[in-house]
């Protein structure tokens, strides 16, 4: 429904400053998002499209804000930000055959919609959990802080957003560390189809920044005037003072979610009231009053548009369709890395587990200036292990960063770092709190590369396991979460020999790494260790014992229990397999002792149920099953939480009943 053009605009436009060019630029800027949009839309309807997320009558905001953004500082838009991408001046042609599905889209046909990113246009796509981009948003603005540039980053969510936890994590972190990171709040009145009195109570949401100690504001997102003129005065200011600024646009959803969605649950009421508040219709009227648009001007304009679109479109239409090839697919999860060899030096000295770890953190910071340390506790204090102790000393608190409680943003954070060439280590203070950051490492971290070629150059380290007496929420060994996730790297090494090289290489690796330390290892188990740099290859198993008559396959405080058994039983034809790293898994180290011994077990600290011991004795059941002499054995803790007393504990953990399994697979 057009306004009637005898009646006064709704929208209250202002001129500003601007010149009448001005004004019909982004009266063309806004016009293109809806030109699409509408052509969509038929497309959906004949099936050559499978899913579309309207931004129609919330053009004005992704326009304005854009508009009012450098083009090299980024925004991180949602699937109704069409107009962030067309005011970027992304080609067509390939924004269709992103939504088709189709090579010549950002992500190659792995992701649909606008669940992408393009370095080139400075654009982060979201991803489908909503709150994890507002944490890597203000990673982003913590490199240009970093770095001393003078730019901001934009961050869109809608209302519903708000409710989530990674919200509050990120507008914490930003006000604490007073990162310059605009977050637009698009409020359009309905979270798919839960109202805004279901979604809070608060009466606007820009009053949540007086609880983070941040400026806000309120804006009409349908008066593109308003938006483009107060974003772009707020943006400067921001530039100047680095900052983080909350604002809340006013606007409406006219469509559905998605198009299949509808919107029956809106009352006819509200949908005739936004309809008369048409930001391109408004605009457009308020253009033709103060004779700065006139009907040959529109006509060009939609008719150049849809000339635009037409043939990108037959471009996208005409290309021929994807092809699963399973070798590229497989080869895109990660980014490639060349491992680089750095053999270790002759002077060696007698260390502790933990010091090693201490020495590799020091020494990748010094090799790599962009490194940013990330943690609970870890800047004067040390962390709890006090492994960065002593660093703020010498690199600053710039790069070794006390962070709040707020793993899942501190993760996103970690991402937005890589996403501006730089690298970051997040220390877990305990492995088992990574849950409260799991949905950004396996939705966000883990999936990037084979998205959109973003790599996640994210080392996170991970105190973990049991022995220590410190119960269920202190203690798990929770590699098995991670190895399952395509994309993310898992280490879990048992010697500081081994912790110092690979911990190094974990960060010259650029995809993301999950680093599992373990805490009785810590001050329990030294070893002679090179004083300078180098480096051992992820993926490569260490061999610690050799024989023909039985295989040990283990990994962390494992390997020191199958030690200590195998010397307490005095066996001495052993293979025993110390995998180190459990993703990439050295399956050839594996399957060539099983050929070898014909008789394996597989020891895990984990409880046995789902463990990395269960898909190691399916590989080899599968790939060595006529060599073998019994069936592969796993020996793992019991099937249930990890209990606190001393006499429960030592009866959860499997080393106690290791001799046994051991003797029961010889006498098979």
């Amino acid at each position: 429904m057009q306004p009637n053009s005898s009646v006064q605009s709704p929208i209250k436009f202002e001129r500003e400053n601007l010149s009448s060019a001005q004004l019909l630029d982004l009266y063309v800027a806004l016009l293109k998002p809806r030109l699409i949009e509408e052509k969509m839309l038929i497309l959906l309807r004949q099936g050559k499209i499978s899913k579309w997320f309207s931004g129609i009558g919330q053009e004005a905001i992704s326009v304005g804000v854009t508009k009012a953004l450098n083009p090299d500082e980024y925004i991180l838009p949602m699937h109704r930000n069409l107009g962030v991408f067309t005011t970027r001046n992304v080609p067509l042609n390939r924004l269709f055959s992103q939504w088709q599905g189709k090579q010549n889209g950002f992500t190659k046909g792995r992701d649909r919609s606008f669940h992408f990113g393009t370095q080139e246009y400075k654009i982060v796509g979201m991803i489908s959990h909503l709150g994890p981009q507002l944490g890597v948003a203000d990673g982003i603005a913590l490199a240009h802080k970093l770095k001393k540039e003078n730019k901001l980053t934009a961050v869109f969510t809608g209302e519903g957003g708000t409710s989530e936890g990674d919200f509050h994590e990120a507008l914490n972190i930003a006000s604490v560390w007073d990162l310059p990171v605009m977050f637009c709040i698009e409020n359009n009145g309905y979270g798919l189809s839960t109202p805004t009195n279901e979604q809070y109570r608060c009466k606007d949401l820009a009053d949540r920044a007086k609880g983070y100690g941040m400026e806000s504001f309120i804006i009409d997102g349908n008066n593109i005037i308003e938006v483009y003129s107060k974003v772009s005065e707020i943006a400067e200011s921001i530039r100047e003072n680095p900052r983080p600024v909350l604002l809340e646009f006013k606007t409406f959803r006219m469509r559905g979610h998605e198009e299949a969605s509808g919107t029956k649950y809106v009352p006819e009421e509200l949908m005739q009231f936004w309809e008369q508040k048409d930001p391109v219709e408004n605009f457009r009227q308020f253009l033709k009053e103060e004779n700065i648009l006139n009907e040959d001007q529109e006509i060009h304009s939609k008719d150049e548009i849809k000339a635009e679109i037409d043939l990108n479109l037959k471009e996208a239409n005409e290309e021929t369709p994807i092809e699963f090839i399973k070798t590229k697919e497989i080869s895109d999860v990660y980014q490639e890395f060349i491992y680089q060899k750095v053999n270790p030096g002759s002077n060696t000295e007698n260390v502790r587990f933990i010091d090693a770890i201490a020495q590799a953190v020091k020494q990748s910071m010094q090799r790599h200036n962009s490194l940013v340390l990330m943690g609970q506790d870890i800047a004067e204090y040390g962390g709890v292990f006090k492994i960065t102790e002593g660093l703020i000393s010498e690199f600053g608190k710039e790069r070794v960063r006390n962070t709040p409680i707020c793993e899942s943003a501190i993760v996103g954070t970690a991402m937005g770092l890589s996403i501006s060439g730089m690298k970051a280590m997040v220390e877990m203070q305990f492995g088992d709190f990574v849950s409260s950051g799991f949905n950004p490492i396996v939705n966000y971290l883990a999936k990037s590369n084979y998205r959109w070629n973003q790599n996640a150059d994210v080392v996170i380290r991970m105190p973990c396991g049991a022995g220590v007496g410190a119960g269920p929420f202190h203690s798990q060994t929770n590699e098995a979460w991670f190895t399952k996730v395509p994309g993310l790297k898992v280490v879990y090494p048992a010697f500081p020999y081994d912790a110092k090289g690979l911990l190094n290489t974990a960060f010259n690796d650029p995809n993301p790494i999950l680093f599992f330390e373990h805490k009785a290892l810590y001050r329990s188990i030294r070893q002679e260790v090179p004083v300078d740099y180098y480096t051992l290859p992820l993926g490569k198993a260490s061999i610690l014992k050799e024989g023909g008559k039985l295989t040990i396959i283990t990994y962390g405080a494992g390997v020191h229990w199958a030690l200590d058994t195998i010397d307490e039983m005095e066996l001495e034809n052993v293979d025993l397999i110390d995998l180190r790293s459990l993703q990439p898994l050295d399956k050839e180290a594996i399957m060539n002792s099983a050929k070898k011994t014909g008789k394996v077990l597989v020891l895990t600290e984990d409880s046995t149920f789902g463990s990395l011991a269960s898909e190691i004795s399916a590989i080899i059941s599968e790939e060595c099953f006529e060599y073998l002499d019994a069936p592969v054995m796993r020996l793992g803790s019991a099937e249930t939480p990890i209990p606190f007393a001393a006499a429960l504990e030592e009866g959860y953990l499997p080393k106690t009943k290791l001799k046994e399994k051991i003797q029961q697979l010889i006498d098979y």
